[in-house]
């Protein structure tokens, strides 16, 4: 069988190399997809690849294609195995503008998230609550990154993520809608805080916990409580799992 690609020192598969450095994907406003699963969930959103590559002519693509040889198409991806296809799209321009909120609406914010898998992990479980939004804060790692939209599983093809500053997000919620940062620190039971109305819950990174920007400026600073001794913390995907489906439960039954 031949292929249309059959070499790693082609040019279009020096550029996919490159859209691995998070530089060259911003200064193209483009991101990865690598495998079917994610691709099928990318065209579902509504997506259109600007170029794929695949090393199977079965599999099913939209748009301009182009067939690999499998293991040139390994060297151009960012894990040790291509998955037999790799599809370069058009990043999402999104901002905090953009996003809707309304008598009762839930986002969630993220500070500082320095795991791709976490961020991604995050991203898929504040999806999964029903967000109208993800926003981005501080050093967060780049929600484009391979790893986080892999750990995704596409959640951010569907729901609008926006990368910010705190001075953005501040002058922006100011008014509309209210902020509740989780913190083993907080002053107030996470089972005893309103979480109904429009709403953000802030998550900052685990080994360092919330800035003092984010406490300062959180309406509420709540604790998860634990039973256990010796555990100081919640993982911050799982922080935000319990956190986002608390606020959750509360719109669905009625109140906290």
């Amino acid at each position: 069988m031949t292929f249309e690609i059959e070499s790693p020192a082609n040019e279009r598969i020096k550029w996919l190399v490159r859209l691995r450095d998070r530089k060259h994907r911003d200064a193209e406003a483009s991101f990865v997809v690598e495998g079917t699963r994610l691709y099928d969930r990318a065209l579902a959103a509504g997506l259109k690849p600007r170029m794929t590559f695949v090393s199977d002519r079965a599999t099913r693509t939209v748009g301009e294609t182009v067939t690999v040889a499998p293991a040139v198409l390994d060297k151009a991806s960012y894990r040790s195995r291509s998955q037999g296809l790799i599809a370069v799209f058009d990043q999402l321009d999104t901002s905090l503008e953009s996003l809707e909120v309304g008598p009762s609406s839930l986002l969630f914010v993220a500070e500082n998230v320095e795991k791709p898998g976490n961020l991604g992990a995050m991203c898929r479980t504040a999806a999964a609550a029903g967000v109208s939004g993800i926003v981005t804060v501080g050093d967060t790692v780049d929600r484009w990154n391979p790893n986080a939209l892999r750990a995704s599983t596409g959640a951010v093809f569907f729901v609008p993520v926006v990368a910010s500053s705190w001075d953005e997000l501040e002058s922006w919620v100011e008014g509309r809608i209210r902020l509740v940062a989780a913190s083993p620190k907080g002053g107030k039971s996470l089972w005893e805080t309103d979480l109904t109305g429009p709403l953000a819950v802030v998550i900052g990174a685990e080994d360092e916990g919330l800035s003092e920007r984010a406490q300062t400026l959180a309406d509420d600073l709540v604790a998860i409580p634990q039973t256990a001794s010796g555990v100081d913390s919640l993982n911050a995907s799982v922080a935000a799992a319990v956190v986002l489906f608390e606020a959750v439960r509360q719109r669905t039954s009625g109140g906290s």
